[in-house]
This record gives C-alpha cells, sequence and structure tokens, in this order.
C-alpha cells in the first residue's frame, strides 16, 4: 500500500535520488551527460538537503510503498503573480508508473495549497521533449501554456545540452485536481 506525508530534513538524501533517477530517465539530451551521471548526485544532494531544512514557503509531499520513497513533489507558494504556486518537481519512481502515484501527488499538492493559499493557481514545467509528463498533465487538465528555454541547473550552461525548452501546464483552479483524492481515500 503506497501512503503519503509531508517530507521533512531526514528525507533529504533519499528525495534526491529519486530526484536523479528521474532526471536520468527523461533528461538525457537535454541535460548534459556529464553532469547526470557525475555532477547531479552532490547537486540535488545539497539541493534537496537546503529545502527541506527550510520548508517556509514549500511543501514536499513524498510517497512511500514498502518502506520505501517512490515518489514526491514540491511546492513553491507564490511562484507568480499571474499562474500562482509552483509544482517544482513532480517524479514518481519508473516501475511504480501509472498506478495513480502522480495524480495522488498532484492532487495532495493542489490540497495544500488552497488551504495555505486560497485562490491560487497552480503550475509547473515538463521539458518539451518529455511527451509522456505532457501527455499526464493534460489528462488531468493541464493547459499548456507558454515556451521558454530550460535554465541550466546552478546557472551553469555547460551543464545542458544545447537550448532545451520547456513548456508551462497550468490548472487556474487547482480544486479540479483534487477530485481524485476521493478515489484514494477508501
Amino acid at each position: 500500500m503506497t501512503t503519503f506525508r509531508v517530507a521533512g530534513a531526514d528525507d533529504a538524501a533519499a528525495v534526491a535520488e529519486l530526484h536523479g533517477d528521474s532526471w536520468r530517465r527523461h533528461y538525457r539530451g537535454a541535460y548534459a551527460d556529464a553532469f547526470l551521471d557525475d555532477e547531479s548526485p552532490e547537486y540535488l544532494g545539497g539541493m534537496w538537503a537546503q529545502r527541506l531544512a527550510a520548508r517556509e514557503g514549500t511543501r514536499t509531499t513524498v510517497a512511500e510503498y514498502d518502506g520505501q520513497l517512490v515518489g514526491l513533489s514540491h511546492l513553491i507558494l507564490d511562484a507568480d503573480p499571474k499562474f500562482g504556486a509552483l509544482v517544482d518537481n513532480l517524479h514518481v519512481r519508473a516501475p511504480l508508473k501509472r498506478q495513480g502515484i502522480g495524480t495522488q501527488l498532484l492532487a495532495l499538492t493542489a490540497e495544500a495549497l488552497q488551504e495555505a493559499s486560497p485562490g491560487s493557481g497552480i503550475y509547473l514545467w515538463v521539458l518539451e521533449q518529455n511527451t509522456a509528463a505532457q501527455g499526464f498533465y493534460e489528462a488531468r487538465g493541464g493547459i499548456q501554456g507558454d515556451r521558454t528555454e530550460v535554465p541550466p541547473p546552478g546557472g551553469e550552461p555547460r551543464r545542458l545540452n544545447g537550448r532545451p525548452a520547456c513548456l508551462r501546464y497550468y490548472w487556474p483552479d487547482p480544486a479540479t485536481l483534487t477530485d481524485s483524492i476521493s478515489a484514494y481515500d477508501a
């Protein structure tokens, strides 16, 4: 059975490992191989240690299955004056995809947003090459918005291959995402 909870500082290493695994699977080609394979563990480890130690204005929800971290969603409140809160990361471990974990993480994130900042919209960015994720967001009512260049991790352009693009997906009313929660309450 999958359980969901808010992440704490002691989850940083497991969250960073899951995030890195997802990047290596889905960001290959857009991100430099040397960064993905050699540098990302340290980069993500430091990033998540910092994020989960100072959580004001954010919320990280994790999914666990058989005692292992299998999914995460990271929310940043008030990230954009027009689109609202940013889902900065949404990842599910590859073998457990298509089992509702990502849908539940997105719904719980939207519910947390509604409690913390009523009336706020929610959005995220997805790599243009990640068509599977785009299909996932569209199936959940996400509206495709603008297209922009991917910012290089840590501001270092050498960590990217060329100038990859990403697309914004947004939900003006996050309540449309919380409808799926009731399916998991039973």
